[in-house]
């Protein structure tokens, strides 16, 4: 039986190393997708059962997508292949190149993605009620997926109403991304979507991607935060919890991370604070984050140890190269317990 389900595009991640993207001559290749990251991480890392509902055009690239799926541990029988034409002309798959920045030069990512074969899903297109039939406790999905398309929202609306009537815990993550509104209404049309979709869900991660007239649209300082978590919450009553990961950049290299969260059974709570956290690869922090706290969640760790799990496993996501993690539960724990870098032998 499936623990946790997500939907979401999966893309080829291209990495340069060191080097920039325009100038590189060798790529490393990974896995990545907002949503789909939750989901590995909770399988490798914290060993629950997990599937990715998405669509791949059938053909070199899209299996090599589906290799490094299973590689993750990732249950692909919910994929859906579309036929191949040669060149990409009706479906193709997506990818992403990207820098890891360093000291004053940020992280780039340079997605390709338009066309993808999972944009092109459209309402009724899953049998919703046959995958929460089989199993499933929790489903999780997010703004990226949402944004793809005009078509994807309404799948993304389907699937959580679904999840929703067969008792599965339901959590969205806004991730905005302002490439994907472009031309399509920007972030007013983002937002519109957001709160339609965070209706149906228990759990928001991201949250502060809803705080302001718009996403991106104010900064929350620190100070702010549990002032920016209870206006969020008012905007929808009827979710559970929200949480967020919080970070400051002083360099791309150096960052203060933490975390918080508000429910109504415990009001305002704060995650570990770890400032001056040495990063190698950012990309994949904020999904390890979900995932870390989803894994508390379910476990009825209560929402400060659940804020615990998801600081300590985006800090480890963000010690490796690529979006996926490669950290184990034994090292989360350690972390949350105060443990250092020293050798281990």
């Amino acid at each position: 039986m499936t623990d946790v389900v997500a939907l979401g595009e999966v893309m080829l991640r291209l990495d340069p190393g060191e080097g920039r993207i325009r100038t590189a001559r060798t790529f490393q290749v990974w896995e990545g997708g907002g949503e789909y990251n939750v989901v590995r991480g909770l399988r490798r890392c914290f060993g629950l059962r997990t599937a990715v509902v998405t669509a791949l055009a059938d053909n070199a690239v899209g299996r090599l997508v589906e290799d490094l799926i299973l590689q993750g541990g990732v249950d692909t029988s919910l994929i859906r292949w579309m036929p191949d034409d040669g060149i990409g002309r009706t479906a193709r798959n997506g990818l992403n190149f990207v820098e890891r920045g360093y000291g004053i030069r940020g992280a780039l990512g340079v997605s390709d993605r338009a066309h993808t074969a999972v944009s092109q899903l459209r309402k009724g297109d899953v049998d919703w009620d046959t995958v929460f039939t089989a199993g499933g406790r929790w489903f999780h999905t997010g703004g990226i997926f949402a944004g793809l398309s005009d078509t994807t929202v309404d799948v993304a609306d389907e699937a959580m109403a679904a999840a929703r009537r067969h008792g599965v815990t339901v959590s969205y993550d806004p991730n905005h991304r302002p490439s994907l509104w472009a031309g399509r209404g920007g972030a007013d049309a983002a937002r519109e979507v957001d709160l339609r979709l965070a209706r149906h869900a228990d759990v928001v991660v991201g949250a502060l991607g809803l705080a302001g007239p718009h996403p991106g649209g104010v900064r929350v300082r620190p100070d702010e935060v549990p002032d920016a978590l209870a206006s969020v919450a008012a905007l929808l009553p009827e979710v559970k919890v929200w949480a967020t990961a919080l970070r400051e950049v002083p360099s791309a290299g150096v960052n203060d991370w933490s975390s918080a969260a508000w429910s109504a059974e415990t009001g305002f709570v704060t995650g570990p604070r770890m400032p001056g956290l040495h990063v190698l690869d950012r990309i994949g922090s904020g999904d390890a984050f979900a995932a870390g706290l989803i894994h508390g969640l379910l476990g009825g760790a209560g929402l400060e140890r659940a804020l615990a799990y998801g600081t300590a496993h985006g800090a480890l996501v963000m010690t490796t190269p690529g979006d996926v993690s490669m950290a184990t539960l034994a090292e989360v724990e350690a972390l949350i317990a105060g443990g250092s870098a020293h050798v281990r032998r």
